[in-house]
C-alpha cells in the first residue's frame, strides 16, 4: 500500500494537517490543531497522525511543511507561537526520508497553479501571457507577497518582502493619512495598512481626522459596521481597498507580472461585495503610461481554503523548491 505524505500550513494560532496521495494535489484528512495545545511541532504532527489513523505502516515517510516566519537554516522560529525546532532533528524523530519546510506564503503562491476554477473570483479579466510571472498577494495577518515563475520543469517561488515597501499617498487624504501613520510609527510601510490590524488603525485614523469618537474595536466590528451603514467604516473599507489596488498595481510593474495577478488571503474573500464599489481596480490602473499594461493582467480572488496546502503538497516533490 501507498503511503500518504503529510502536509501541512502552520500559523501563530493553529496548525493545519493534511494528507496527501504521492502524485496528487488534492489534500485529504484536513484538520486544524491549536498550536497552543502542544509543546512543540512533534507533539502536534503524532496527536494529528494518531487521530486519522496514518501509524505504523501507515505512517507518512515524506512531509512538506509550511511556517508563518522566516525559513533560513536548520533552526525554525516561530514568530507567533512557542515552537521552535531543528528540521534535522524532527525529520529522524519522525523518521522522515524526505522532509521540507517552507514559508506559508511560498505555500500560498505555490498552490495558486492548483485552484480549482470554482475557487477563483474574476476582478479583471485580462488575457495573460503565456510563461510570464505571477504575483500573489494578499492581506491577513501581515501583508504577504511572492512572485511564480513557470520554470521549464516546475513553478519557481520567488520569495519577497514586498509588504515592506514605503507606503506612497497619491491623494490629500492619504498624504493626512500617512502624517498620522507616521507620527505612531516613523517610517510607514504598506503593511501597516494592509493587513488585519491596518484596517483598524485605518479606521482609527479616520476617526482623528473626522473628529468622530472610535466606534469599533476589531477590524471584524469595522467591516460589520460598513455593511451596517456607518459613513466612517465605509470610507475606511473602501480606502483601504483603493491603496490595496495602488499596491497591487506596483508589485505588478515590479515583478513584470503578465502572467496575472492572486489575490489570497483570508480578508479579501470576505470582502467581495465591496470591491466592485470600491476604486480597487481604478487604482491597480492607474499607472500613467503604464496603464495599458495594468489593464491587460487578470486579477482574481483566490477563495480555496486550503490553498496553502496545495502549495505543501507542490512543493513535496517540485526541485525547484529545497
Amino acid at each position: 500500500m501507498t503511503r500518504p505524505a503529510l502536509i501541512g500550513d502552520i500559523g501563530g494560532t493553529n496548525a493545519r494537517f493534511a494528507l496527501v496521495t504521492p502524485g496528487a494535489f488534492a489534500p485529504h484528512d484536513i484538520l486544524t490543531l491549536p498550536c497552543a495545545d502542544y509543546p512543540g511541532l512533534v507533539e502536534a504532527v503524532r496527536d494529528y497522525l494518531a487521530r486519522v489513523g496514518a501509524v505504523d505502516e501507515h505512517a507518512p515517510r515524506e512531509a512538506c511543511l509550511a511556517f508563518a516566519c522566516p525559513i533560513r537554516g536548520d533552526r525554525v522560529s516561530m514568530t507567533n507561537n512557542h515552537w521552535t525546532f531543528s528540521r534535522e532533528a524532527v525529520q529522524q524523530t519522525l523518521g522522515l526520508d524526505l522532509f521540507k519546510v517552507i514559508n506559508d506564503f511560498t505555500a500560498q503562491a505555490l498552490g495558486v497553479p492548483h485552484v480549482a476554477d470554482g475557487d477563483l473570483v474574476d476582478v479583471q479579466r485580462g488575457e495573460a501571457v503565456p510563461h510570464a510571472a505571477r504575483l500573489v498577494i494578499g492581506p491577513g495577518t501581515g501583508l504577504g507577497v511572492a512572485g511564480l515563475f513557470p520554470g521549464r520543469h516546475a513553478w519557481i517561488p520567488l520569495a519577497t518582502e514586498g509588504g515592506h515597501v514605503t507606503f506612497a499617498p497619491t491623494d490629500e487624504r492619504e498624504q493626512n493619512l500617512l502624517r498620522h501613520f507616521r507620527n505612531r510609527y516613523g517610517r510607514v510601510s504598506v503593511e501597516r495598512i494592509l493587513c488585519g490590524q491596518g484596517l483598524l488603525d485605518l479606521y482609527l485614523a479616520h476617526c482623528s481626522l473626522k473628529g468622530a469618537p472610535p466606534r469599533h474595536a476589531s477590524p471584524a466590528e469595522v467591516t460589520r459596521a460598513a455593511a451596517g451603514g456607518d459613513g466612517v467604516a465605509r470610507d475606511t473599507l473602501l480606502r483601504f481597498l483603493k491603496i490595496l489596488g495602488d499596491v497591487c498595481g506596483d508589485a505588478a510593474l515590479t515583478m513584470g507580472a503578465r502572467g496575472g495577478v492572486a489575490l489570497c488571503g483570508g480578508i479579501l474573500p470576505r470582502l467581495l461585495k465591496w470591491l466592485p464599489e470600491s476604486r480597487f481596480l481604478e487604482a491597480f490602473n492607474a499607472k500613467g503610461r503604464m496603464s495599458a499594461y495594468t489593464r491587460a493582467i487578470p486579477v482574481q480572488v483566490v477563495t480555496a481554503p486550503w490553498t496553502g496546502l496545495l502549495g505543501a503538497a507542490e512543493a513535496l516533490h517540485n526541485e525547484e523548491v529545497e
